[in-house]
């Protein structure tokens, strides 16, 4: 088990301008779940804009660094998912809303009773999930995708959650890019909801 260990290379520049590594070793912002032990999201990078100013400031990922991206920024964090518990399908809407907190994503949970996975979220982004080792399902409103080790994932802010049913851990990197939902996909949240209320 890596326990989150991911080592971090990350270059800059001297004081002439030569291209160097400023920063060597293990990233050090490693969050745990609080219902899933084994689960492991370390944080790689976070950029704030767009464009980018490129420089040699310093580790962003030392502040708090939450689920989903800041207003025109990224965030690559690397998740590792272990083989699901059972306990997690009897998570209750204060419990998955309470894990999702936790880990920085305090409005992303969509939790529902009659859902099919009670982890399921959704954030305002655009993210591309590499499997790096393992499996996973990748669950949505009314569908699943098994993926594995060289798939890649392009989540367009929809409903999702993830599962891993294998017995062994399943490491993925994400790339999140922040977004903006359209007005028409909005309006379909809206009645959705109001669908689900009655």
């Amino acid at each position: 088990m890596s326990e989150g260990k991911v080592r971090r290379v990350v270059t800059g520049h001297d004081a002439s301008g030569k291209a160097i590594v400023s920063m060597d070793g293990l990233a050090p912002n490693v969050l745990r779940h609080p219902t899933r032990p084994g689960y492991f999201m370390t944080q790689i990078w976070r950029t704030a804009s767009s464009p980018v100013p490129v420089d040699d400031g310093q580790d962003p990922t030392l502040e708090t660094v939450p689920l989903a991206p800041p207003p025109n920024g990224t965030v690559i964090r690397i998740i590792e998912f272990p083989p699901e518990p059972l306990s997690l399908s009897k998570l209750d809407e204060t419990s998955a809303k309470a894990a999702f907190a936790a880990i920085g994503g305090h409005d992303a949970s969509t939790y529902r009773a009659d859902a099919r996975h009670p982890m399921m979220h959704r954030t305002e982004s655009v993210d591309y999930g590499v499997i790096l080792s393992g499996e996973i399902y990748l669950i949505l409103d009314e569908q699943e995708v098994l993926v594995r080790a060289g798939d890649v994932v392009v989540q367009r802010g929809t409903n999702h959650a993830w599962s891993n049913r294998s017995s062994a851990p399943c490491r993925v990197a994400f790339i999140l890019v922040d977004g903006e939902f359209t007005p028409e996909l909005r309006d379909l949240f809206e009645k959705a909801a109001v669908v689900a209320q009655r």
